[in-house]
């Protein structure tokens, strides 16, 4: 029995060079931040509560699935539908970030009652946050027609 060895099948040296290169480049700059003490990436939360940012406008909504498809948004406080986004809408990304808060639950095995906080803050973010997990996302990170689908929601609220 004879044995053949193919090669045609390896990667050219000069690649894997320059893959060994990466991994290298990048251990050593991970090792020289963490060496130097550079602090992490900012956390929106954090960096707010050092600068005293203060609560411009701040909302405490409920978003209730309805059996045609649609999203039934409570405000919380007032006691009252805050809007609706209908199924296949341009208000798409509201009902996506919502789907994923709501999946965010059930995977902790929360319920899905407490409402959310979503709130606009002096410095002109707009965060929503779960007042059952404390998971927070900043709107504004979703480009600003995204945002303000949002910032529509509090809006909505003026009237009051």
């Amino acid at each position: 029995m004879s044995m053949s060895h193919d090669h045609s099948n390896m990667l050219p040296k000069g690649a894997l060079v320059l893959a060994c290169g990466l991994v290298v480049a990048s251990l050593a700059a991970t090792s020289a931040a963490r060496i130097a003490g550079l602090p992490p990436a900012a956390i929106p939360a954090a960096v707010r509560a050092d600068e005293g940012a203060k609560i411009v406008e701040s909302r405490r909504l409920r978003f209730i699935d309805r059996a045609d498809g649609a999203v039934v948004i409570e405000d919380v406080s007032a006691k009252r539908v805050a809007g609706t986004v209908a199924p296949f809408t341009e208000s798409g990304f509201v009902r996506s970030v919502m789907r994923g808060m709501a999946r965010d639950r059930r995977l902790r095995g929360l319920g899905a009652e407490a409402p959310f906080e979503l709130t606009l803050w002096n410095d002109g973010q707009l965060s929503l946050v779960d007042t059952v997990s404390g998971r927070s996302l900043e709107l504004g990170a979703f480009g600003p027609s995204n945002r303000a689908a949002f910032m529509a929601l509090l809006a909505s609220g003026k009237g009051r």
